[in-house]
């Protein structure tokens, strides 16, 4: 069964940074493409950066521009998330997901992925 799970979340300070892992079981992640999520408390889940097949890389509203970099390691079956420069509004649940069927183009709407991650916490405190 195609599975994703999430890793490296945690607690850091604000200016800190943190490198979140999502790796893929059952299907290759170069061959679709794979979005990071997520979702603070009391809101809405929100795109934060995707990857397409090709390699071609989209940060989503202001968040993350800047300051996250979304990567992946074709060898690893991983697709990574390195955050730097963390703010106490990053605190969240991180999420990877595929795009849904297999698409190859991201897109930013959580409803066009299917399969979702268990979720990594991460905390930035003051």
């Amino acid at each position: 069964q195609m599975r994703l799970v999430e890793s490296g979340g945690g607690l850091v300070q604000p200016g800190g940074s943190l490198k979140l892992s999502c790796t893929a079981s059952e299907f290759r992640v170069d061959t679709t493409a794979i979005a990071w999520f997520r979702q603070a408390p009391g809101k809405e889940r929100e795109g934060v950066s995707c990857i397409s097949n090709a390699g071609a890389t989209t940060n989503y509203g202001d968040s993350a521009k800047g300051r996250f970099t979304i990567s992946r390691d074709n060898a690893k079956n991983t697709v990574y998330l390195q955050m730097n420069s963390l703010k106490p509004e990053d605190t969240a649940i991180y999420y990877c997901a595929r795009r849904r069927y297999g698409l190859k183009w991201c897109h930013e709407s959580v409803n066009e992925y299917d399969y979702w991650g268990q979720g990594t916490q991460v905390t930035v405190y003051s």
